[in-house]
């Protein structure tokens, strides 16, 4: 059993997804969520995948595109801390890379298959990170972050925007 992470272990902006979750198990979360989620996301048409609920608002595949590159971007920082890498790591402008993602024009099924694909690598290597990678602590933007507890914001950032789509787009 991994626990949850303490207090110190992110800034409290990530509690912010870090407290979306209940458990203390952050594999069988990211498990048992990837159905949770493709029920919810196969539940869209193509046609309401282009729907944004108030005019400058992300569109439903702009908003599924930026859960999927995020869910990249912590994955990414898991491995990088959690196999004792020490240097610092950038922060990530999600402006910045929905912008750049074009989502918009990528079909819907293709944004499900997508994230799909990115949850079944991170439920890998959730499975497969040695003890010691998950008490492993590093450095995000100037601030602390443990492996801990980024195990816990991966599902906790989709369950934040799993209950916006439920009560804005859907």
């Amino acid at each position: 059993m991994i626990g949850r992470p303490a207090d110190s272990e992110a800034s409290p902006h990530f509690f912010t997804y870090i407290n979306q979750v209940a458990g203390d198990d952050p594999v069988g979360l990211v498990e048992r969520q990837l159905d949770e989620a493709m029920t919810l996301f196969g539940g869209i048409s193509e046609e309401r995948s282009m729907h944004r609920y108030a005019p400058g608002k992300w569109s439903l595949r702009q908003a599924l595109s930026h859960i999927t590159d995020t869910e990249r971007v912590f994955a990414y920082r898991m491995l990088w801390i959690a196999r004792g890498i020490d240097a610092p790591l950038p922060g990530f402008d999600q402006d910045v890379a929905a912008a750049g993602a074009e989502a918009d024009g990528v079909a819907w099924a293709a944004h499900l298959e997508e994230f799909r694909q990115v949850r079944l690598s991170t439920i890998s290597l959730y499975r497969n990170l040695p003890e010691s990678g998950w008490k492993r602590s590093g450095v995000v933007r100037e601030l602390p972050i443990s492996v801990q507890a980024l195990g816990f914001i991966i599902p906790g950032h989709v369950e934040h925007h799993r209950k916006i789509l439920r009560e804005r787009y859907l």
